[in-house]
């Protein structure tokens, strides 16, 4: 008998006389045991329904900010966006945090709420797989040449230098500027855990804690702050959900969703500032009455990773041009993910065969393993025997939605059973596969800059953070007021005179002062700014301000059906002699013409029909955008996805012949000298 049936036979025996057998009541028992699975069951399938709904209602992605706005018009109110992106702010005063406010979010149907981040640089451990094990970032060095000069006023003109040549993305300033101006790539990762009777802290923050003594003491404070419309004044509660995984014998399996915003230093070198573009998110330039230039500069901007790390249209290299449009397949996005570990930390390997079907890497042309032990949205798959290609999105319909395999027992598992036909046994052959998952969502590019570690007044730092302030301390200008030293919490390093002006764009939940007095070893005083980081640096002499954050985290609203309509017909009236063509009637009568478009440019090629059996007979057609077209005129090679045909897709390697400049040669297919249903090497082009 399971424990869940002798409860309740005691409960029955204790409820009954004691006269009666217990045999008596027993079928009563298993058909209460069997109704409160059957229960359990439908629980489990009423919140598979309501994941389900919010999958097709649109991508994983955050949602809404806390409302502090309101207007005569709807989009004076916030969403996931309005005083600042995600709600972001300076803690510049900490070594390590970055001040980000609380906001909802989708991952893969799961909707939930944060509480204030306020993150810290850390990512995954790299010497060990323990769960959700964390280290430090590693900061810039200082630049050789900076810390050579032997004065301050000189080591302030050579770092400016260095700075100049990251603003304007000029190596020809500082050869070596790369080296001291590190990317990083912070996202938010959520997980079903098994954790459900002790809260976890997701991860560490200097200011904020889950405000609560067990998930359930959690919830009832959601509840009841839900109820009355109040809030946490600390804003150190998050609505986390439980949910039912699995039935066992009648009882019900809970997991607790968690989740933790965590950094990874990027490694691609193609990720740099012509990497990022404007997003304009038009209400909030309406309702702040900016300018699409000026939005680039303000908290409330929101950044695209470029599909290929540049725009090709734009002479600038900063990161206020306009996005190209253009269909996409693999992106530079999907080589950074590929670089993060999922919960299993850096440099483990798993391979995902559930269901018979062998995954292959969109990374390389697709034709190596997909390690999903690492995060990626797309794969390339084989069934059985097949060599047909299959590129698929992970979620049915999820842009966004990055995942990752993981072996902590800590992540709540699922389990499928999995039948094939087996070709050697002439049978049907099943097998049982159990995995467990996390999910991730890019949130913001941070890059890494030698203030952090330029000290060039040698001030002590303390581990200990009450020792700045110790006997009253509060930075102050004199031997008795100012800071004696920094610490972690009071990172003030940066000379005055290094910058032009005052903090950029303060908001209330700003924590630094703007200059301070700090006692150097020799308790001489020196006026410093701080030194952690910003989300837009103060003009720099000569210089300007230099953006370091760029919020890249997508919209789950981007995902609906309306919203892409709604993108559509922003793109039209923005630029209305760009898309005129698009115009039912001409907005401004006959006389307006149609301004040349290079979007517009899309070139239609198709590979050879081929007979071979299977797949049978059949062709691809090919897209070849202006960018790629651009290139393919330059003798550049470049790789296309084909279409669907016959289910399956291609992987193709194109360039146009060194000798007929109306051919384009198939260089590979599917990283093979030829395609393998028999596809010839050339594509012909289709005049429409």
């Amino acid at each position: 008998m399971t424990t869940s049936k002798c409860m309740l036979s005691l409960l029955f025996l204790g409820l009954l006389s004691t006269d009666l057998d217990a045999r008596d009541i027993q079928p009563d028992v298993d058909k209460l045991v069997n109704d409160i699975g059957e229960l359990a069951r439908q629980l489990m399938l009423q919140q598979l329904f309501i994941e389900e709904r919010i999958r097709s209602d649109g991508n994983s992605g955050v949602k809404q900010i806390r409302g502090t706005h309101k207007g005569t018009r709807a989009y004076f109110g916030d969403t996931f966006n309005m005083g600042s992106m995600m709600s972001i702010h300076d803690h510049t005063n900490y070594d390590r945090t970055i001040g980000m406010g609380e906001f909802n979010a989708v991952m893969n149907g799961v909707e939930f709420r944060t509480r204030h981040n306020d993150y810290k640089l850390r990512m995954p451990s790299e010497n060990s797989t323990d769960f959700n094990r964390l280290q430090d970032v590693p900061f810039p060095e200082v630049p050789p040449s900076v810390k050579a000069k032997h004065s301050v006023p000189d080591q302030i003109k050579e770092m400016r230098e260095y700075f100049r040549a990251f603003k304007e993305q000029n190596a020809s300033i500082r050869h070596d500027y790369r080296d001291y101006f590190k990317p990083v790539l912070c996202y938010l990762e959520g997980a079903w855990t098994t954790d459900t009777k002790t809260l976890s802290e997701p991860f560490h923050s200097d200011r904020h804690f889950l405000d609560a003594s067990s998930w359930f003491d959690l919830l009832e404070k959601v509840r009841f702050t839900s109820y009355t419309g109040g809030k946490s004044n600390f804003e150190n509660y998050s609505f986390l959900p439980t949910t039912i995984t699995d039935v066992v014998d009648g009882r019900p399996v809970y997991a607790q969703w968690n989740y933790r915003i965590v950094c990874h230093p990027i490694r691609n070198q193609g990720v740099s500032l012509s990497s990022l573009s404007l997003i304009d998110d038009l209400g909030v330039r309406m309702a702040r009455r900016f300018t699409y230039e000026k939005a680039y500069s303000q908290r409330t901007a929101r950044f695209r990773i470029n599909p290929r790390s540049y725009n090709q249209y734009n002479s600038t290299l900063l990161a206020a041009q306009r996005q190209d449009l253009e269909y996409t397949g693999v992106e530079l996005l999907d080589s950074v993910m590929s670089e993060i570990p999922g919960k299993d930390n850096y440099y483990h390997t798993l391979q995902d065969n559930t269901f018979g079907v062998e995954e292959d890497t969109m990374m390389n042309f697709g034709k190596s393993e997909q390690n999903s032990a690492y995060y990626h949205r797309l794969t390339d798959s084989k069934i059985g025997n097949s060599q047909a290609n299959h590129v698929s999105y992970k979620g049915f319909s999820d842009e966004n939605l990055f995942v990752a395999e993981t072996t902590q027992p800590r992540v709540a598992p699922m389990s499928v059973l999995s039948c094939a036909f087996n070709d050697t046994l002439k049978d049907v052959s099943c097998s049982n596969t159990t995995v467990r998952y996390s999910y991730a969502l890019p949130l913001e590019i941070i890059w890494m800059t030698p203030l952090y570690k330029w000290n060039p007044y040698d001030i002590p730092f303390f581990t200990d953070n009450k020792v700045p302030p110790k006997n009253g301390r509060v930075g102050g200008t004199n031997a008795t007021s100012a800071y004696n030293g920094t610490s972690q919490s009071y990172y003030y390093y940066t000379p005055i005179d290094f910058f032009k002006s005052n903090e950029v764009g303060r908001d209330p939940a700003d924590t630094a002062k703007d200059v301070v007095g700090v006692l150097d070893k020799h308790g001489h005083v020196k006026l410093v700014k701080p030194s952690g980081t910003r989300i837009v640096l103060p003009e720099i002499e000569g210089i300007g301000k230099i953006r370091t954050r760029y919020p890249v985290a997508p919209s789950h609203h981007e995902g609906s059906p309306m919203y892409k309509e709604m993108d559509a017909l922003k793109e039209m009236v923005l630029d209305i002699p760009k898309n005129l063509k698009f115009f039912e009637s001409p907005p401004f009568g006959s006389k307006t013409k149609q301004a040349y478009n290079h979007d517009d440019n899309l070139r239609h090629f198709t590979t050879t029909f081929t007979h071979n059996t299977p797949p049978g007979l059949h062709q691809h057609d090919v897209y070849v955008d202006s960018r790629d077209w651009w290139a393919l005129n330059h003798n550049q090679m470049v790789t296309v996805i084909t279409t669907n045909d016959n289910e399956h897709t291609h992987t193709l390697q194109i360039q146009r012949d060194a000798h007929d400049h109306n051919r384009f040669n198939i260089l590979s297919c599917d990283n093979a000298p030829r395609c393998w249903d028999g596809h010839s090497n050339g594509l012909l082009q289709v005049t429409e």
